[in-house]
């Protein structure tokens, strides 16, 4: 018995090769190539900032506040090309980048407050 609910994708339509046109492709393989650049420069950048510049040096806090930012960006540039939120009106992004990039934000003030507490405990203990 055969099925008339199977919809067939694989026949060309009228005028085009395939799935796309020559040129949907093109644009399609430039988006991929400036996906790719920009997260691995971006990752490059981080992993040079990390081997490059010492732990102990007077800029460190900086270096880290730049990972969590560049971490950031990554991740809203990642949601917005691979889930085509790029491709939604500004305000629906906005809608769901800020509560996003908010959460994130929040989970690190409370790491970072729960670190200098247990700090102060740690050190309390040992003054003891």
């Amino acid at each position: 018995m055969e099925r008339d609910d199977l919809i067939e994708y694989s026949l060309p339509s009228e005028g085009k090769v395939g799935l796309h046109s020559e040129q949907e492709g093109i644009s399609i393989r430039k988006k991929i190539y400036k996906v790719t650049i920009l997260l691995t420069v971006v990752t490059v950048l981080e992993v040079f900032l990390g081997a490059f510049i010492k732990q102990d040096s007077g800029i460190w806090p900086l270096v880290k506040w730049t990972f969590v930012a560049l971490t950031i960006l990554k991740a809203g540039y990642i949601v917005v090309v691979f889930m085509h939120l790029g491709d939604e009106r500004p305000w629906l992004r906005y809608v769901i980048l800020v509560p996003y990039c908010l959460f994130i934000l929040y989970l690190i003030f409370i790491a970072l407050w729960e670190a200098t507490a247990i700090k102060g405990v740690l050190s309390f203990k040992a003054n003891l």
